[in-house]
């Protein structure tokens, strides 16, 4: 049937049957950008990239995001989520949980490996009422001493929380890091054993840092491994949302709530410790 018969039967004129959509600029500049930031963030979905956008200035709605990201194809693969139990250790994350900022850490430890095949380890400290990444440490090898360090440098630098959660890991119950805690008023939280969910702010932080970072890069030696860390904990601190902090940034949402809580005391409040134990320098955080 020929165009002008079918157009004459549905009564419809014939110009709506060639009429070709224009191209709206500001769309097509916002769909660039929004591939850009697919490509730089493979892991976010369109509601993370909806809140990017926002920030850039974008006046956009997400459900306009929807529609591109699925005229695009545009999908990020759905994970198998395990079924866990509760587990019964007075220290797990859902019985003891943070309600302040600095009020409870949490470290624990991943590994990875170099392009040689050799094996990394990496260190988080997060806190878990402002989801902050307050250190990201790797090395080839990393003990309780190097814990320990990181431990000085922070409570100079940041205070002393009231709680620390960790896993009954040799570095983290080790005498000399127990003594370090005692001394500064720490109270801490082990978790029970073979239940890794009981410290469950770490473990959905590293679940982040490999699914963006360690399964994205490959690390050519330490001095890139230890760079793209830097790297990725500020990206992480200052510039990704986090959507349990509605879609802010865990800076800001600390810069928020830190005049309403009560400042963390520092190692020199406390006058606990020698000051020979205390770093001579202090690392920027950034």
């Amino acid at each position: 049937m020929s165009e002008r018969r079918a157009c004459k039967t549905l009564e419809q004129p014939r110009s709506t049957q060639r009429y070709a959509p224009r191209a709206d600029g500001e769309e097509q500049r916002l769909l660039k950008r929004m591939l850009e930031l697919v490509r730089e963030h493979p892991r976010y979905g369109y509601r993370f990239v909806t809140a990017l956008l926002r920030r850039e200035g974008w006046s956009v709605n997400r459900k306009r995001v929807y529609r591109l990201w699925r005229q695009e194809g545009l999908q990020v693969p759905k994970k198998q989520r395990k079924k866990r139990r509760l587990g019964t250790a007075a220290g797990g994350c859902v019985r003891r949980r943070a309600e302040r900022k600095d009020h409870v850490w949490a470290w624990d430890f991943v590994f990875d490996r170099t392009e040689n095949g050799r094996a990394i380890k990496w260190l988080s400290l997060v806190d878990e009422h402002t989801r902050e990444c307050l250190a990201l440490e790797v090395n080839r090898r990393m003990t309780s001493d190097d814990a320990l360090d990181v431990l000085r440098d922070l409570f100079v630098i940041r205070g002393v929380p009231t709680c620390i959660r960790s896993d009954n890991g040799p570095e983290f119950i080790a005498r000399a890091i127990r003594e370090l805690l005692a001394a500064a008023g720490v109270e801490t939280l082990y978790i029970e054993p073979g239940s890794p969910w009981q410290n469950g702010y770490a473990e959905s932080f590293h679940s982040r840092l490999r699914s963006e970072l360690l399964d994205a890069e490959v690390f050519e030696n330490m001095a890139a491994a230890q760079a793209l860390a830097a790297h990725w904990r500020s990206d992480y601190n200052h510039h990704r949302p986090h959507s349990a902090l509605g879609y802010r940034t865990p800076a800001e949402f600390a810069a928020g709530c830190a005049a309403s809580a009560p400042a963390a005391p520092t190692l020199q409040q406390h006058n606990r410790l020698p000051a020979e134990r205390l770093p001579l320098t202090q690392p920027v955080l950034s």
